[in-house]
């Protein structure tokens, strides 16, 4: 029986693996073979990729009562400040993306967010 590889820190990241998504059809699991596995720190950080995100609205609504507004601008999906426990995170599952190490090391960008918001600010019904 071979055993499960844990999960590692990598430096310069605050998630520790890639855990399946909510809607991901596969899971996917790290075993330790005997060929390769250290476990140790990566030390190099890992490369952002960076990808436009074709999207129809650059305002997201927001009905929480904990929030303190209800329309926001995000001119991006993911995001590299690590910080672990960003309500954002989930989102990912929607790309089939994991709210881990994908979240902070892709980066998806709103290249028309300009466009789309001067376009939201002059329907009649904003």
């Amino acid at each position: 029986m071979l055993d499960l590889v844990p999960d590692t820190a990598i430096k310069g990241c605050g998630a520790v693996g890639n855990s399946a998504g909510q809607f991901d059809n596969e899971a996917h699991y790290k075993i330790d073979d005997g060929w390769r596995y250290e476990n140790q720190i990566a030390k190099e950080k890992l490369p952002t990729i960076l990808r436009p995100d074709a999207v129809r609205s650059i305002l997201t609504r927001n009905r929480s009562p904990d929030v303190p507004f209800d329309r926001s601008i995000n001119p991006y999906r993911g995001c590299e400040h690590e910080y672990v426990y960003c309500f954002a995170r989930p989102s990912n599952s929607y790309l089939n993306l994991s709210s881990g190490l994908d979240f902070e090391t892709r980066i998806f960008h709103k290249d028309r967010a300009a466009e789309l918001l001067a376009a939201e600010l002059r329907k009649p019904r904003y």
